[in-house]
């Protein structure tokens, strides 16, 4: 035994100092000595460096929000496979082709393919309720269906009501499955109770996902209703008339879109019964406006220009609602179709700042009151604050880009070998001159830039590679950046 060792050390000894009086013997020769064993350290994946940079910049507001009403859409979810129920449904594969508002089966079907092949999520009204309800039924009866909580309202509602120091009014069209399933800290009012649901169709596709010549590049949704209560938002004057007892520090709206497929004379009316309703708020109380996907450029431009946009404080928008937005109004890049993949951070960032300058108080002496949007996409979020209204928007962002990670994938904490970093690590802060190169710190993943006197925020998204629901992200994204920004107190809106 002591030979063996004895002969170990002194073979040591031998290739230690071969090795260190000749450092450039050749490597074919050191191959045949037995050095040392070094254990290998791999090195962190940008993933993991980023969930775990998440955990030291995400931190609480100084002050922190304690009563939150959100109205005023609710429903109930159905959450089917988009080729299976089309496929149940005697439809076969063809060619896309988008419809402002559903009259048919067909219509359906060539809506989700145009949809599905750019792998973008859309909403639209169905107008046939005796058709709307066959298919109900049979996406009901698919196998694997699933039954949620719906609107963006209810949503965002209960994501605020996981945070239990937090109160939460929750008011929209709440039928008895839907009230069933609604977070118990969530205080309804009697008003809007009703006898029966409204019922909401979701049809999700995967990434890769294949049906005819259609391939979907990215997992995603189209969503279509015959929803007439929340058409007609029908618990707005519920809700304003609630606001005065609970006395929020925080307003949240949502629902505008269910309006477009009324028809114009109903939404024109209840554009300016909006109007009256939000300014019935007090003006200590700051209110953040959800938009949701939209296709009539009037109603849109009504909703930016001569109504709701320039009272709210702040708004919370997707790539698609932000695309059609400049479109309606002639903004920036409005001549560009779609996005035709990841948006582009300096597009969309020309965007962002074109609707704070005309249609937000990014001019001190402007009466309008938005300050703030909070946009995300699949691989990105950025939060754009005009500066001196806002604080710990750089918390703010992260958390929203954290949530879209741990939802999608259904977990707590960010598994990294679930996930995966998709947005761009260069970029331009805007997309014409002058513009500035900025990239991304994996270790610091916040970038900041500045344009006029408005912040821009970018957090990347940790892509799940399989989620497992994609339905109400927007949502999740939106509840928990608004929970995570503090309002400065000499600057309520």
């Amino acid at each position: 035994m002591w030979r063996k060792a004895a002969g170990t050390a002194l073979l040591a000894f031998v290739v230690g100092y071969v090795y260190h009086t000749n450092p450039d013997l050749p490597e074919q020769v050191l191959q045949y000595l037995p050095l040392p064993h070094q254990p290998s350290q791999s090195k962190p994946s940008l993933e993991q460096v980023i969930s775990t940079a998440w955990e030291t910049i995400i931190t609480a507001p100084t002050r922190q929000w304690g009563r939150v009403a959100v109205g005023v859409n609710a429903c109930v979810d159905v959450v089917v496979s988009g080729v299976g129920l089309l496929q149940a449904l005697a439809q076969d594969p063809g060619v896309g082709r988008d419809h402002e508002v559903l009259h048919s089966t067909a219509d359906l079907k060539e809506a989700f393919i145009h949809y599905m092949e750019r792998g973008s999520a859309a909403e639209r009204f169905f107008s046939d309720e005796e058709v709307f309800q066959r298919i109900a039924r049979a996406a009901a009866e698919y196998p694997g269906a699933q039954i949620y909580v719906g609107g963006n309202a209810a949503l965002i509602g209960q994501k605020l009501a996981s945070y239990p120091q937090l109160m939460v009014l929750l008011c929209g069209p709440v039928g008895p499955k839907l009230h069933e399933m609604l977070d118990e800290q969530i205080i309804v009012p009697p008003e809007s109770l009703q006898e029966t649901d409204e019922y909401h169709l979701i049809l999700e596709y995967k990434a890769g996902e294949q049906w005819g010549t259609t391939r979907a590049p990215q997992a995603n949704r189209f969503i279509f209703s015959h929803d007439v209560s929340n058409g007609e938002m029908s618990a707005l004057e519920t809700f304003v008339a609630s606001l005065d007892e609970f006395e929020p520090d925080l307003v949240v709206l949502s629902g505008l879109h269910m309006m477009e497929g009324q028809g114009r004379l109903m939404w024109e009316r209840r554009l300016k019964d909006a109007v009256v309703a939000i300014s019935d708020v007090r003006s200590s109380v700051p209110v953040h406006l959800e938009l949701a996907s939209m296709t009539d450029r009037d109603y849109m431009n009504s909703i930016m220009k001569e109504q709701v946009m320039p009272i709210v404080a702040s708004i919370g928008l997707n790539e698609q609602e932000l695309l059609f937005l400049s479109q309606a109004g002639t903004g920036p890049h409005a001549d560009l179709p779609s996005w035709g993949g990841v948006p582009d951070v300096g597009r969309v960032s020309d965007i962002l700042l074109w609707v704070l300058e005309q249609h937000g108080r990014s001019d001190p002496q402007s009466e309008a009151d938005l300050t703030r949007i909070h946009f995300h996409t699949l691989a990105y979020h950025v939060l754009a604050t005009v500066d001196g209204h806002w604080a710990n928007q750089v918390a703010a962002v992260a958390a929203g880009a954290r949530v879209a990670s741990t939802q999608a994938c259904g977990l707590r904490t960010i598994d990294a070998s679930k996930v995966v970093l998709r947005a761009p690590l260069e970029f331009h802060s805007s997309h014409s001159e002058p513009r500035e190169k900025l990239s991304l710190d994996p270790a610091r993943p916040v970038a900041v830039w500045r344009r006029h006197n408005v912040t821009f925020h970018l957090a990347p998204v940790l892509v799940c590679k399989q989620p497992l629901r994609t339905v109400g992200l927007g949502d999740a994204i939106s509840a928990e950046g608004l929970m995570y920004s503090e309002i400065r107190p000499h600057q309520v809106l």
